[in-house]
């Protein structure tokens, strides 16, 4: 990726030969900005001072150029963030109403379950998206993801009569959406290296993979309030019948069905793979190929630690807040006390994540020592948590208020270390693609994702076991984090090659 920026001509002034090991610094780059004389050109100074070869004019070396920037990099940062917001709130649309959806259609237990569970499954292709992504770009891997995404929301919508086989369409526009999380979720990072600039990248990493959690969080919102719920309850509230509750769910598909269609008119408008010029010297530099990419990553060990670090924790954290209201109904609190829960938690995580994402950017370097403090949080407030809703082991007050500061920490100090995650991942195993890095480590977040919901789902009846989960995976990244040894090839080269 990134050998076709632009011409030739265009690209001599920015593209250095690569800079040598850090050893070798001194000799590659002089004091007082001299050129080094490499040994081919001693050689053919030492034919020219013998008199066999002519003397060419001086040529001065190439200026070192800035990378170049364009104001419509946010207009391409707010369409693929806007898709990821999208994808998020129609692939949390049940879980917030489950006890609604259940009188309203003929779903059980395990419908409400499976129709979350298509988001991980969904995965299983991302090694396609990969490669789509690079060998055409982002405008085609966009337009293919938002295709798949309006298509499976408009099969939700389809008015037949017969219950069985709208229940299919619907987990039919389920799973098409599902196929569209590979792209929303990892190419952020190939995105904020294609468009802006180093001092910018983390800050476009966050805003570009957080703001699809922001969707899930408004599904949380605009479900329980738009559809009449039963309050954790097996009867229908009064004055709220099966074909009322009916009615408002049909409402909320068709609003985001249209959601979802003007997001894809507008990204088939206008959504270039790329600027005229590349920003930086990292995105203008070759990358290593499919193959070879995945070859580094499978045998870089840490990697292997850092992925497993983020894949853990998050793959927990998105299958226990799909099903938030299947735990939390035995406690006796009602969807929409689950639904704020879940949405102040990712709302939350999103704002202190782009504020860290913003504040990396300026402190370079430093990663590893936020992601230490973000994950010792989540540790805590999920320990916090689970003991409160074990009230019969801890004796913990069960309030409220307590679950949800508990459960709006957790969601807070997790959610905001994603984009500080992918920002580590590009720069500890670069030249590998953006895309691919992110995609593998979003597919083992989902793998794990999955294999817990069908532990669960098909199983263990009992949801509030998940709690148990939280800690634990939290613990064992922080571990992780811990003997991980951080570094920053790709700000090296930017910053190297710069001076």
């Amino acid at each position: 990726m990134g050998s076709d920026w632009s011409s030739p001509e265009e690209r001599e002034p920015l593209l250095q030969p690569p800079p040598p090991a850090p050893a070798a610094l001194p000799q590659h780059y002089p004091p007082h900005g001299q050129p080094r004389r490499t040994a081919a050109a001693s050689r053919a100074a030492a034919s020219r001072s013998q008199g066999l070869v002519p003397a060419a004019p001086p040529r001065s070396p190439p200026p070192l150029l800035p990378g170049r920037v364009y104001g419509r990099r946010w207009l391409v940062l707010l369409l693929f963030s806007l898709l990821g917001f999208a994808q998020g709130l129609v692939w949390n649309t049940w879980g917030p109403i489950q006890n609604s959806a259940r009188q309203a259609f003929p779903f059980s237990k395990l419908d409400i379950a499976l129709l979350v569970f298509w988001g991980p499954i969904g995965f299983v292709p991302c090694f396609f998206f990969m490669w789509l992504m690079d060998k055409k770009g982002l405008r085609v891997t966009v337009l293919l993801t938002s295709s798949l995404m309006v298509v499976g929301a408009g099969l939700r919508c389809v008015p037949v009569s017969d219950q069985e086989t709208r229940k299919w369409l619907i987990h039919g526009g389920q799973l098409l959406n599902g196929l569209a999380g590979p792209t929303v979720t990892s190419a952020a990072p190939f995105l904020s290296t294609t468009w802006f600039s180093p001092d910018e990248r983390a800050t476009a990493t966050a805003v570009a993979s957080l703001i699809g959690y922001l969707g899930g969080a408004c599904a949380f919102l605009v479900g329980p309030f738009v559809v009449p719920g039963p309050n954790g309850t097996s009867t229908v509230a009064p004055g709220s019948s099966p074909e009322h509750i009916k009615d408002r769910i049909e409402a909320v598909l068709y609003a985001e069905f249209g959601f979802v269609a003007l997001i894809f008119s507008a990204t088939l408008a206008y959504f270039p793979s790329r600027p005229p010029f590349p920003p930086s010297v990292a995105a203008a530099s070759q990358r290593l190929s499919y193959r070879r990419s995945f070859c580094r990553l499978l045998s870089n060990p840490r990697f292997l630690m850092i992925a497993l670090a983020y894949a853990i924790p998050l793959g927990v954290f998105s299958g226990w807040s799909g099903v938030l209201d299947l735990i939390l109904t035995p406690k006796d609190i009602s969807q929409v006390d689950a639904g704020w829960i879940g949405f102040w938690s990712i709302v939350g995580g999103c704002i202190v994540g782009i504020a860290l994402a913003r504040f990396a950017d300026f402190i370079r370097g430093m990663l590893k020592l936020i992601l230490l403090l973000l994950l010792s949080g989540a540790t805590l407030s999920s320990i916090w948590f689970t003991l409160t809703c074990l009230t019969t082991v801890s004796h913990l007050p069960l309030t409220t208020a307590t679950l949800y500061t508990s459960g709006i920490l957790f969601g807070v100090f997790l959610n905001s270390s994603v984009p500080i995650f992918f920002e580590l991942f590009v720069e500890t195993v670069y030249p590998v693609p953006e895309g691919i890095t992110c995609g593998v480590t979003t597919f083992l977040s989902n793998m794990f994702m999955g294999v817990l919901l069908f532990f669960l789902t098909f199983y263990n009846k009992e949801f509030s076991w998940f709690n148990w989960c939280l800690p634990g995976s939290c613990l064992l990244s922080l571990l992780l984090i811990l003997c991980f040894r951080e570094s920053y090839d790709r700000l090296y080269l930017d910053v190297i090659v710069s001076v």
